[in-house]
């Protein structure tokens, strides 16, 4: 027996199976308010959090440059 992948509408939470025409969400009426979503910056994707050890040395950040 096969297993048919499915997951919860973003949007509404209403189960839906990978098969659909609107996977990942349940109904056009779901895809467009989560568009709606990312065009008036509801969502963002956050900025990566700055690793001392990977920064560039070419560039010295403020705390290690030396005064005048």
């Amino acid at each position: 027996m096969k297993r048919v992948r499915s997951l919860r509408c973003p949007i509404c939470r209403k189960i839906v199976l990978a098969g659909e025409p609107e996977y990942p969400f349940c109904s056009e009426r779901c895809r467009t308010i989560d568009l709606g979503k990312w065009a008036s910056g509801g969502y963002v994707i956050s900025s990566p959090l700055n690793d001392p050890e990977n920064e560039n040395p070419e560039y010295p950040s403020e705390s290690d440059e030396k005064p005048n």
